[in-house]
């Protein structure tokens, strides 16, 4: 049911935010169709509840939140699905055309990004995707500058770690 309290609203949060949230999930998932789909549920989802809860105090970091974990769900269920249909069909299969060396690296990166925690793979996407500052992301997610530069630190660390594994084994 669509909260009447917020209806009148929607239009306007809509049009302010919804170039963050088609950028963050084209940046997560590296796809138009996916980024039209989160975008999609993410403002279907917002329409259908009256007054979802942490929106009214952060509208930009609720919607930011939003966007990375569907798109981060994408990405985890699309490598869940390509492990299955390759273990279905790895005979059968012959790819149309190889991907190039970036658009390979760009996949394991965004899949290493899946494997961190949301709170830390919200962080990375503000400051690499949208080149937030530290204290522009502490204000978006509510939180201190320090505890961003820390996350960001161990964030760095990890995804390291899962691309040298990746990609030094399979490139």
């Amino acid at each position: 049911m669509i909260g009447e309290p917020f209806a009148p609203d929607f239009e306007e949060t809509f049009r302010e935010h919804y170039h963050l949230v088609y950028r963050t999930a084209y940046g997560v998932t590296g796809c138009v169709e996916d980024a039209e789909d989160v975008v999609q549920t993410i403002f279907l989802r917002l329409l259908r509840r009256e007054n979802p809860g942490g929106f009214m105090k952060n509208p930009k970091g609720y919607l930011y939140r939003a966007a990375v974990n569907l798109s981060l769900t994408i990405v985890q269920s699309r490598q869940r699905r390509a492990f299955k249909e390759d273990a279905e069909d790895f005979a059968a299969s012959i790819p149309a055309r190889e991907p190039s060396l970036a658009e390979e690296i760009h996949r394991r990166l965004y899949e290493a990004i899946a494997e961190l925690n949301p709170k830390a793979a919200e962080i990375v996407i503000l400051r690499y995707l949208h080149n937030c500052s530290d204290a522009e992301i502490a204000k978006v997610l509510g939180t201190s500058r320090g505890a961003i530069a820390v996350n960001l630190y161990r964030s760095r660390a990890r995804l390291k770690k899962l691309l040298k594994a990746t990609i030094g084994n399979k490139l």
